[in-house]
């Protein structure tokens, strides 16, 4: 049987390993939400390609972080991009994006009035199957509130090869940074700095199911309704990947099959 000293080191040493291994998760968990409030500052992708931004904070391996800066990389050199589709679509008519998933059916109100090119864009690649059996990549349940999804790749780097102008940038839902719960918006490359960077959307959006603090760098095109959201909150509620706060779901969603149709 320990002596009482001995039980007294061995619980004094638990206490060490413990505080260690506290130590180690802190470290980890404050350098996923460096990464996760730079991407979350950016949303980015590079000419239909995202990348994840990096950032420079303040803190250390016990404290929460807090950001200083961000600081978003070069994207690589693309490919001559592709020309973006011809307008087909009424700008004055009302468009809706119905997407058939393996967690319920999302419908989505289009504003094509405010964004005519952002709907054209999508109503050209669902006419052609472009997100029929494509994942939704990228959950983000810390920061910001998101589903990001439209590339068939589901590597967050695929796009349909073309650019989109930004649009509605201005919306007044958008009022005091942030992007209610139910909006709909593309992803894009911009750094919050480079202008260059701007107009840089392709074919990733994504789907807002709680208010999300982001710079109104993104374009807003469409509303989440109802039964959609829950469906949202649902896919949410079964956490990320690993456990972290940014990355895949934990459940894989997949865009069985998207419509985009003249209401």
């Amino acid at each position: 049987m320990a002596s009482q000293e001995q039980r007294r080191r061995q619980l004094a040493r638990a206490k060490y390993e413990r505080q260690q291994q506290r130590r180690e998760v802190a470290r980890r968990k404050t350098k996923r939400r460096n990464t996760v409030i730079a991407s979350s500052l950016a949303v980015v992708l590079t000419a239909g390609v995202v990348v994840a931004a990096a950032g420079a904070f303040s803190g250390d391996d016990d404290k929460e972080s807090t950001p200083n800066a961000v600081d978003t990389p070069t994207p690589p050199p693309t490919p001559d991009p592709k020309p973006e589709p011809s307008m087909t679509i009424d700008k004055k008519a009302k468009y809706g994006m119905a997407l058939k998933t393996n967690h319920g059916d999302i419908r989505i109100a289009m504003d094509a009035a405010k964004t005519p090119r952002t709907v054209n864009s999508f109503k050209s690649l669902a006419d052609k199957h472009f997100f029929d059996g494509s994942p939704c990549h990228r959950l983000a349940v810390e920061g910001i509130f998101v589903l990001q999804c439209g590339d068939p790749d589901g590597t967050g780097r695929g796009g349909p090869g073309y650019t989109i102008p930004d649009e509605n940038l201005k919306d007044p839902r958008l009022k005091g940074g942030v992007y209610p719960r139910g909006t709909v918006a593309m992803a894009n490359r911009y750094n919050g700095v480079d202008e260059a960077t701007r107009n840089s959307g392709s074919s990733q959006f994504f789907l807002v199911y709680k208010d999300s603090k982001l710079p109104p760098n993104y374009t807003p095109f469409g509303t989440l309704d109802a039964e959609g959201l829950k469906v949202l909150e649902k896919i949410a509620a079964g956490g990320v990947e690993g456990g972290v706060t940014d990355g895949a779901p934990k459940k894989a969603v997949t865009i069985e099959k998207a419509t985009v149709q003249k209401d």
